[in-house]
């Protein structure tokens, strides 16, 4: 692993899903790799999906989820962390890979037929959801970046990235890397408050990650209980409720043991666990919270991270695309081709 990338989106309230599956790991690979983690608010993403997409609210969102990573340990002096928009050179790779990726291989993407049955025929499904991975790509190239985070929901679009490469390399000779995914063991799939789907802003079933305490525990309070549990005297299976899930995120090992086995044999009811789950959930966040809180009062210094981050960031894309541009045989300027200098 010598240089990686990751995004998310800026559609939203980042959430305990983001922290826990994400967040938590680019901390990680920031105090190994440094500088070569490069982390990035992916904007131009952000633009695709209609629900989400509110261009009052796109810049305030961007900056909010810079400071709520930064919150959440993710230290800008040591990583390369960045705004995708501040890059232009994200797009214009991603224009140039667009010429190369046949139609069929972006209409078979799972995620865009998924995302596009959701929109349904009365919504616009615009053509940058189905060139959405073209852009990912982009991203993940242009730093010719080795190794990118992603849960298993997206393996498909990383080995798009990977066809890409291939075949520019094979056109055009020897430039990128074929990316490979880095799945973390110990990053959970967060289910969402609704006990079924994974958590996600666009489902509406998110645990935000500064959420205000007393709407956190509204939301925890009326978390689903194992269905089969009608009364407190039932026993109860601690596989059937979300509740546990969240529980073991947060809390000790041996504490989500013991009270799973007293909710076996109804020794413990719903509500106590919830009231345990609020209280460890809140250790991990408040800190995050404080350190949000102190940001919000030294916005300059968010900004200023992410403009040093920006230009560390354009320093890679510029050569990236410098090359690309030579190997593809753009007009470079000031430089006559040989036939013209010839006549």
């Amino acid at each position: 692993m010598k240089r990686v990338l990751s995004g998310i989106q800026p559609t939203g309230e980042i959430h305990i899903g983001n922290y826990l599956g994400a967040i938590k790991q680019w901390v990680e690979l920031g105090e190994r790799l440094g500088k070569e983690a490069f982390f990035c608010i992916v904007d131009y993403h952000a633009l695709t999906n209609p629900a989400a997409y509110d261009r009052d609210l796109l810049a305030q969102r961007t900056f909010e989820a810079a400071l709520v990573n930064i919150a959440a340990g993710l230290d800008p002096e040591k990583v390369t962390l960045f705004v995708q928009s501040h890059v232009p050179e994200h797009t214009e790779l991603s224009w140039v890979f667009t010429t190369l990726t046949p139609l069929g291989d972006l209409t078979r993407m799972t995620q865009f037929k998924d995302k596009a049955a959701r929109l349904g025929s009365g919504e616009l499904i615009g053509a940058g959801l189905l060139m959405y991975p073209v852009l990912q790509a982009a991203d993940i190239l242009v730093y010719k970046a080795d190794t990118v985070p992603v849960g298993e929901d997206q393996l498909q679009h990383l080995e798009l990235t990977r066809e890409i490469a291939r075949r520019f390399n094979g056109l055009f000779g020897e430039t990128f890397p074929e990316p490979q995914a880095y799945l973390n063991p110990n990053a959970p799939r967060v289910p969402g408050t609704d006990g079924k789907a994974k958590m996600s802003k666009s489902l509406g079933n998110t645990i935000g990650l500064l959420e205000d305490e007393n709407s956190l525990w509204e939301k925890i309070r009326h978390l689903p209980d194992d269905p089969q549990r009608i009364r407190l005297s039932d026993p109860g299976d601690p596989e059937r409720t979300v509740v546990f899930t969240y529980l073991s995120y947060f809390a000790p090992l041996e504490l989500v043991e013991a009270l799973k086995e007293e909710y076996r044999r109804a020794g413990v009811g719903t509500l106590v666990v919830k009231e345990i789950l609020f209280e460890h959930m809140m250790r991990t966040l408040r800190p995050i919270r404080e350190r949000a809180e102190a940001l919000r009062k030294d916005p300059g210094y968010v900004m200023d991270a992410l403009l040093e981050g920006a230009r560390r960031a354009r320093t890679v894309a510029a050569s990236t695309m410098e090359e690309v541009r030579e190997k593809i045989g753009l007009l470079r300027p000031g430089r006559v081709p040989v036939y013209a200098a010839s006549v």
